[in-house]
């Protein structure tokens, strides 16, 4: 999660403290060390700089124990810091008031950065403990600095008199969005009002990560369990073994075991060939968190939803949507739902045209029945193979992934910017999975530290992401240490790990926010690298997708890993023709969730608060999503509210914002024509794109940087031609 306001370099940890996949605290975590001078090594650490290459985080000098006191003595020396700041008998000015406060924290930075990253990508029961007792804690010291009136006063001070300063561009961007901030997070609100945010503030901290934990929990325990090999007919050798390992793992010996997904959609469903082990593996998905067992999350979701109008209506809003998109590029709710509405009758037409088609093909197969959410993507690949005479698993014995990373990823990176990357074994790493490598810049100069974590585990949060270790800043002389996080099911041990193309895609969007992070150009750490707008920052990642499929870069990274053969040019136009084909379903489960996004946070106080049991939780999804007019028994959206953890947990920070990736997705079709119209893979094309977009933060405003790079407005038309929607030239 990225925050627009930052007390600190480490707003993110500070404003992400609810972000966690936690469970109710049942031990102290601190049961293994005796007395707070157990844990001086480990302040003094995180009180100074790492000493590593790039100020890199040294996991071999703190332990689970540790955290909990660093986190409490960091929060009392930015405490001091602040105070310090508004206590200080000089006038306010840019300098004593905001750089002083932006520059404050940077211990909680360190030790948030860390932490946060780690109860995401490797948590465990102690990690989750602390988060529970620290993300209350946490909010809490947020609040009391935030809605602190002497040092808001300073800030107004120094804003009010901003047309007499003399500021560049960074510096004014700083100065707005620390007063704005200040004003969004509820300085100007009466003492009453402040202490009812504080009161919200709180119980959301606590309520968003136990929504993440149960989904978590839930997800792992609801894994589907099958007796015999035949259930699973239509994987693959090493699949089956690796779903008898985890069978295995999970104490079921001589079983098998499918891992959920983060997502309604399991990958593997269009592989079965069994239709009941689809309908079980779908069913477990789709009910994971709603089985009104321990891990159900339907109140939990609904007390957020009420808390979050709540707070809203102590600011003059009428909803969620409306007071939380106030420093997004669309600006407003308005704005978000008439993008998405264009583009529903042409889809809801797409998926009704798309399930006769799949009604039809399963009755020439003899099929006495129509087609449900665990056959549409079963027969969708057979018509797809008739249409395209393109079978998906002949692609993937080409894509080895360390050669999709360093012989794709890192080459395009090459060509396009002039990096280089040197893998390295002296970091200390969280996890063995985990490598490392220093990215050498254009001028042959060190540019940062990247981190790539690609395998799931149980440990982990589902989905990919990417994070800083430390914060670009000129400032501190810091530069970027980031980390990408995906969860590629890993091969068994001895076998060549291969990926299909949405695991290459995902690896090359996941290294377009690692760009963004490495290329960030600014003093100031809070406005640095991907710390934008929710509906900007997903800009970056999705346009670096395009290369995945440039033939340039395909020859130099897709090789058959036992023939050594290319991948047929033949091949790569058949992935390529075959991108529009099944977007009533592909397309669909995504403008499903962020419309039922948009529903949870366009309701009222008064209206969320009157959903109040786990039924009338099911019915006003159920309305929600009918009343989008699509298909939705047969397309369900990508996530159910239930375990809809972009939303409903603090973690990532897509509250009214997941329709981000489709307006992301506008600019990101958009940029695509213009680099094609202009020659594509070029270092010209790169390095006009690295100065207008990826080193510019968080510094402008995002609509005059995409002018800057494509000198126009963005235009809807490529992204709608890109699902078939409309056809090219209309």
């Amino acid at each position: 999660m990225k925050t627009r306001f930052k007390l600190a370099t480490a707003a993110t940890a500070l404003l992400s403290a609810s972000l966690l996949p936690l469970q109710p605290a049942i031990a102290k975590s601190t049961a293994d060390r005796s007395g707070e001078s157990a844990h001086d090594s480990a302040i003094t650490y995180f009180a100074n700089d790492s000493v590593l290459p790039f100020h890199a985080p040294d996991f071999t000098r703190f332990d689970d124990s540790d955290y909990l006191p660093v986190f409490k003595a960091a929060m009392k020396v930015h405490k001091g810091e602040v105070e310090r700041i508004k206590n200080n008998p000089e006038a306010p000015t840019f300098e004593n008031t905001i750089v002083a406060l932006e520059t404050s924290g940077r211990m909680l930075g360190r030790v948030g950065n860390v932490f946060f990253a780690l109860t995401g990508a490797n948590t465990n029961d102690a990690r989750d403990a602390i988060a529970s007792e620290i993300g209350p804690i946490l909010a809490a010291h947020t609040d009391s600095i935030a809605l602190d009136p002497a040092l808001f006063a300073r800030v107004k001070a120094v804003y009010d008199s901003r047309a007499s300063l003399t500021m560049n561009v960074e510096e004014a961007k700083l100065l707005e969005d620390t007063y704005e901030g200040m004003v969004h997070a509820g300085a100007m609100l009466t003492p009453e009002q402040k202490e009812q945010v504080k009161s919200i503030n709180s119980q959301l901290s606590t309520l968003t990560t136990q929504f993440s934990q149960k989904v978590r929990q839930a997800t792992v325990e609801n894994a589907l369990i099958v007796d015999t090999r035949e259930e699973l007919a239509g994987l693959s050798d090493a699949e089956i073994d690796s779903a008898a390992k985890l069978a295995a793992d999970k104490g079921q010996e001589g079983k098998f075991a499918i891992a959920l997904q983060n997502t309604t959609r399991h990958p593997l469903n269009p592989a079965l060939e069994n239709r009941a082990t689809r309908e079980k593996l779908f069913w477990n998905s789709y009910h994971r968190a709603d089985s009104g067992d321990a891990n159900d999350t339907r109140l939990l979701l609904a007390k957020i939803a009420t808390l979050r109008a709540q707070k809203a209506a102590l600011f003059g809003q009428p909803d969620w949507a409306s007071y939380t998109m106030w420093d997004r590029m669309a600006k407003n709710p308005k704005t978000a739902i008439g993008f998405m509405e264009q583009m529903v009758p042409a889809l809801a037409a797409a998926q009704r045209r798309d399930a006769a088609e799949l009604n039809a093909r399963i009755a020439a197969d003899g099929g006495n029945f129509t087609v449900t959410p665990w056959d549409w993507n079963v027969y969708a690949e057979k018509v797809k193979a008739e249409k395209f005479a393109f079978d998906a698993n002949q692609v993937k014995p080409y894509f080895q992934l360390d050669r999709v990373l360093e012989d794709g990823v890192f080459f395009a990176a090459n060509k396009l910017y002039g990096l280089s990357f040197k893998r390295r074994n002296d970091i200390p790493v969280y996890h063995p999975d985990v490598r490392t490598y220093t990215v050498i810049d254009r001028n042959g100069s060190e540019l940062g530290l990247f981190y790539f974590d690609p395998f799931q585990r149980p440990s982990k949060r589902g989905g990919a992401w990417m994070g800083n270790f430390v914060d670009q800043s000129y400032r501190y002389g810091h530069k970027p240490v980031v980390y990408n996080v995906l969860n590629i099911p890993k091969a068994p041990e001895g076998e060549v790990q291969l990926v299909d193309f949405d695991n290459v895609e995902t690896t090359f969007h996941e290294f377009g926010h690692a760009l963004h992070g490495l290329f960030a150009d600014q003093q100031f750490a809070s406005l640095s690298g991907s710390a934008t707008a929710r509906d900007f920052v997903e800009y970056p990642s999705q346009v670096n997708e395009v290369w995945a499929s440039d033939p340039e870069v395909l020859r130099n990274y897709a090789q058959h890993y036992q023939t050594g053969e290319t991948i047929p040019l033949e091949m790569v136009e058949k992935v390529q023709a075959t991108a529009k084909f099944n977007q009533g379903y592909d397309f669909g489960e995504t403008v499903e969730a962020a419309l039922l996004d948009m529903k949870w946070h366009a309701l009222s106080a008064e209206e969320a608060a009157a959903i109040d049991t786990v039924e009338k939780v099911d019915a006003f999804e159920r309305k929600s999503l009918k009343d989008l007019g699509l298909e939705i028994d047969l397309v369900p959206p990508r996530y159910r509210s239930s375990y809809f953890n972009h939303i409903f947990s603090s973690s990532t920070g897509y509250s009214a914002g997941y329709y981000s990736y489709l307006w992301t997705e506008m600019l990101d079709k958009d940029s695509r024509k213009w680099l094609s119209d202009n020659g594509g893979l070029t270092r010209a094309n790169g390095d006009h794109l690295r100065a207008t977009v990826l080193s510019r933060g968080g510094t402008m405003d995002y609509f005059e940087m995409y002018r800057n790079f494509a000198g126009r407005e963005p235009d809807v038309t490529p992204l709608l031609e890109s699902h078939g929607l409309v056809e090219e030239g209309e």
